[in-house]
């Protein structure tokens, strides 16, 4: 769907930071069938915007030497967006969490903050200005879901619910799916890393929608990606798959059986 404008505690941007810009964009392009725009940032530095039907809906980035120094690896950040930066850091660090990048401005478009939740997950925060962030959601090739992936889902479920105002509730499942609520929207999942993942840290993931989900993950196969976890179905929500792409940044593709209108 379109959007004009996101209520604050909902996601509302996406972001890859990868370590060849030109290959994922290319990888990324191809699979979703997206077109790019790309924006100078600086000296030898460019910002792509992934757009659909002419909306911007993701971007990517190169990190810089300074950044693959630091052993940062490639990977998607999520952006949720609030009425004011400088005041959700505060809180991230009254509740407990760290504050990696502290709140600037981004041009006119917009201010961000980074920080780590008390588990050890990187999110930002996004004050809107000229850019709201995605245009475009739930429809093929956007971002349709955001989902928490932690080693102790008790203290992460405290921190997001304090921080931005959230609503949860926990089924009965194994493992236990937890439902964030933004009022009376869906917000985002948490899920407890299993034993079985391997060695995976704790991490926002992003859903793409996809038409087709096995078509999807066969296409992002054959452009170098690895499956990580083939398609499967969760009844009475959609079918899903988790992929890496070519640089080895994580994130999950779906079929919603009820995309949000």
């Amino acid at each position: 769907m379109e959007i004009s404008a996101y209520t604050p505690g909902t996601f509302c941007w996406i972001e890859l930071v990868t370590s060849d810009g030109d290959a994922a964009k290319k990888f990324y392009t191809d699979l979703f069938g997206l077109g790019f725009n790309n924006q100078p940032v600086g000296e030898d530095a460019v910002y792509t915007m992934l757009n659909k039907d002419g909306k911007n809906v993701a971007a990517l980035y190169q990190m810089n030497e300074e950044q693959k120094s630091r052993g940062i690896y490639p990977h998607w950040n999520s952006y949720v967006s609030v009425a004011s930066a400088d005041e959700t850091t505060e809180k991230v660090k009254s509740l407990g969490g760290t504050v990696t990048m502290e709140p600037f401005d981004v041009f006119d478009a917009g201010r961000m903050a980074m920080f780590q939740d008390p588990t050890g997950a990187s999110c930002a925060v996004w004050q809107p200005n000229q850019h709201i962030g995605a245009q475009l959601t739930n429809v093929p090739g956007t971002l349709c879901w955001n989902e928490l992936a932690t080693n102790d889902p008790q203290k992460a479920g405290e921190f997001y619910t304090k921080l931005f105002g959230w609503a949860s509730n926990t089924d009965s499942g194994s493992p236990p799916y937890t439902m964030f609520m933004n009022g009376e929207r869906p917000a985002a999942g948490m899920i407890e890393i299993q034993k079985e993942w391997g060695e995976v840290p704790p991490n926002w993931v992003v859903y793409f929608a996809v038409a087709d989900c096995d078509a999807s993950a066969e296409k992002a196969t054959s452009l170098g990606a690895k499956i990580l976890s083939p398609p499967t179905d969760v009844p009475e929500i959609g079918r899903f798959a988790v992929i890496q792409d070519i640089q080895g940044a994580a994130f999950a593709i779906i079929k919603l059986e009820h995309p949000d209108p």
